[in-house]
Formats: C-alpha cells, sequence, structure tokens
C-alpha cells in the first residue's frame, strides 16, 4: 500500500510497528505533533476486562502532578454556604434548580465538568439523559460528588482527571501538551498508569495491560510496550 506524505514523514521519525518504552514513545509522539496548536498528547489503554460486568469496571480519578495544560470550566450545583464555598474556590458557575432548564432545554453545556454536593443529587439526576452520554454526569468514585466542594474545585485546577472504560474495554485520557516536554509527560503518564493498575478489578484473569498506545492530538499512535512501564 502506497504511504501518504504524511506516513511517510512519521515514518522518518519512528518505526510504527514497533513497541517502544514510555520515555522514548513520548519522544516520538511529541516530535510528530506538528499542528499549529500546543496539540494533547493523549493515551489509548486496552485493558483484559469486561466492561459488561459490575464487578470488573476500571473508573476513577488521579492529579497529574504537571496538569492537563487544559483550562476547565466548572459547573457547580450546591446551595448556602457550599454555594458561597464553591464560589470562594474558583468555581465558574454555581447554582441549583434554576440551572435545569437551562441545560435541558436551552442546550446550555459552556462548562467541562460538574461537580455536586450529595443533597444536590436529586436535582442533578433529573438532567442524567443529557449529561450521562456527554460524560458530565456527577459521580463518588471521581470525587465530583462531594460535600467539600472548594477541594474538588481546588484538585480539578491543579489537573485531576478522570478516567474510566468505554464500551470496547479502553481507557482514553488527555496526560498534557506536547509543549510540556518529556520529563513532565513521562510524570504525568506514569501517575496515571499507577492509579489504573492499582484499580485492577480482584475479578480480572489474565493479561490486565493488553496494549498503551500514545498520541499528539493530530499525530499517529505510538505504540508502548507495557512489560516496560515503571509501575510501583
Amino acid at each position: 500500500m502506497k504511504l501518504t506524505k504524511k506516513q511517510k514523514t512519521y515514518a522518518e521519525v519512528y518505526d510504527q510497528k514497533q513497541t517502544f518504552d514510555p520515555a522514548e514513545a513520548l519522544d516520538y509522539a511529541t516530535k510528530t505533533a506538528k499542528a499549529k496548536f500546543d496539540e494533547t498528547i493523549e493515551i489509548h489503554i486496552k485493558l483484559g476486562v469486561d466492561s459488561r460486568h459490575a464487578d470488573q469496571q476500571v473508573r476513577g480519578a488521579v492529579v497529574l502532578p504537571n496538569g492537563t495544560g487544559k483550562v476547565q470550566k466548572i459547573l457547580v450545583f450546591a446551595k448556602g454556604e457550599k454555594a458561597d464555598a464553591a464560589t470562594a474556590a474558583g468555581a465558574d458557575f454555581v447554582g441549583a434548580e434554576e440551572l435545569v432548564p437551562k441545560i435541558q432545554n436551552d442546550g446550555w453545556f459552556d462548562f467541562d465538568i460538574v461537580v455536586a454536593t450529595p443533597d444536590m443529587m436529586g436535582v442533578v439526576g433529573r438532567l442524567g439523559k443529557v449529561l450521562g452520554p456527554k460524560g458530565l454526569m456527577p459521580n463518588p468514585k471521581s470525587g465530583t460528588v462531594t460535600p467539600d466542594v472548594a477541594k474538588a474545585i481546588e484538585e480539578i485546577k491543579l489537573g485531576k482527571i478522570e478516567y474510566r472504560l468505554d464500551k470496547n474495554n479502553i481507557i482514553h485520557c488527555p496526560i498534557g501538551k506536547a509543549s510540556f516536554g518529556k520529563e513532565k509527560l513521562l510524570d504525568n503518564f506514569n501517575t496515571l498508569m499507577n492509579a489504573i493498575v492499582r484499580a485492577k478489578p480482584a475479578s480480572s484473569k489474565g493479561t490486565y495491560l493488553k496494549s498503551v498506545t500514545l498520541c499528539a492530538t493530530m499525530g499517529p499512535g505510538v505504540k508502548v510496550n507495557p512489560s516496560k512501564i515503571d509501575v510501583a
């Protein structure tokens, strides 16, 4: 099969059939980030679990030590003192029942993440059909349903990301920007991988890390050798 001009350029950087240790893979992923904007470095991890079974779900959240490079707009559902705390902590939007029709009927989605106090989940639950498909539904496992909204906001601003399986048993996450450089990206990579390995379900049998691929937003996939991932 004839290679395109772009594929030939990538082939000059690295062998796309080969697997690499994480540092090498990150080096190649950043070298292929040629767009005019600061591309995000993404990770795609296929796990040896079956997400159709409740006891094999892999979901959680972790604070990346160097952040993601993206400013997240935070919406908080809270009332009274908790709402005041959310505002003081830097939430972009804070509200309660009045936000339901704005989101449900007006299609307002000018936010990236939703945090809610436990007492507001009855209200937020009305939005399940619109927030759920967009991956915006607050969840205790990701720390977005909490009485301590100020702490949740602080962690998000520091670079907290959520990881969870899709229907093909793959986790997709950003681990920073190409401009971060290899060392900061590797630090974020190791932090995320350690969290995912620790989240391995007890019922999972066989190979847990099936494949790990890194890429820039507009770049090709660079395969990581799972056996070379340094997990604590």
